[in-house]
């Protein structure tokens, strides 16, 4: 099966279907209320102009952004829904090192970026990608999906780059998750929204090794060595 890309797919959405989206997004406002910031993602594989009148239509609920609209590499496109639709676009979290990002920001194709710190290229990388944003005068939030771990070089990250606005986080219905690691944390580690800063050396935490070692997929081990490369059968095969 061919797997096209969104704009390709010439899937738009009828006035009525507009009529229901808006209605998810009003429900989520009228619940969370005007003073909580709201944002949405995972539209589908829909048409610019589709995309355009949604944005259009979302503006009343004042969505901090959508996400992730139509692949990140229809720049023109992107500057297209960008210019017309009321409601800030974001993307990012695909985007591996800051080159691509620079062609966004300076096109201002996004209103908003957001890189993902354990694909983009790290922490360095990361915060490169945003002090490069910020010179543009867009505004970074950050992609995250992973453990306490990643979640703290994200929060060292954030802390030392201007133009952050908000971390990502999957994982708050997980009861285990943030004991996964131990000193230098409160816990939970996500609090009412905000995450504490570590103080100590290096990501400011430890493994708690014995929690990892419970929740392991199964058929996989703690830390195992890497299989042995048998050079010369690898060449053998390379040539046969």
């Amino acid at each position: 099966m061919i797997q096209l890309p969104h704009p390709l797919l010439g899937m738009e959405v009828t006035n009525k279907g507009i009529a229901m989206l808006e209605q998810y997004v009003a429900a989520v406002r009228d619940a969370v209320g005007m003073e909580i910031p709201l944002s949405m993602d995972h539209l589908g594989h829909l048409g610019v102009m589709s995309i355009i009148r949604l944005g259009k239509a979302y503006e009343k609920y004042n969505l901090s952004w959508m996400e992730d609209v139509i692949p990140w590499t229809y720049t023109d496109l992107l500057k297209q829904i960008s210019d017309q639709s009321p409601t800030p676009i974001l993307t990012g979290e695909d985007i591996y090192l800051k080159e691509p990002f620079r062609v966004l920001c300076e096109r201002h194709a996004v209103s908003k970026i957001h890189p993902d710190l354990a694909t983009a290229g790290g922490i360095l990388e990361t915060h490169k990608i945003g002090d490069m944003a910020e010179d543009c005068g867009v505004p970074m939030a950050m992609h995250f999906a992973g453990t306490p771990v990643s979640c703290m070089a994200n929060v060292h990250c954030a802390a030392a780059t201007e133009n952050f606005l908000a971390l990502e986080n999957h994982s708050l219905d997980v009861p285990w998750w943030s004991s996964i690691v131990q000193e230098g944390v409160t816990t939970p580690i996500v609090n009412h929204g905000w995450i504490d800063v570590p103080d100590r050396p290096g990501l400011g935490v430890t493994l708690n090794e014995d929690v990892v070692r419970q929740h392991l997929a199964p058929g996989t081990g703690y830390f195992e060595p890497t299989p042995q490369w048998d050079h010369e059968r690898s060449w053998d095969r390379l040539w046969s």
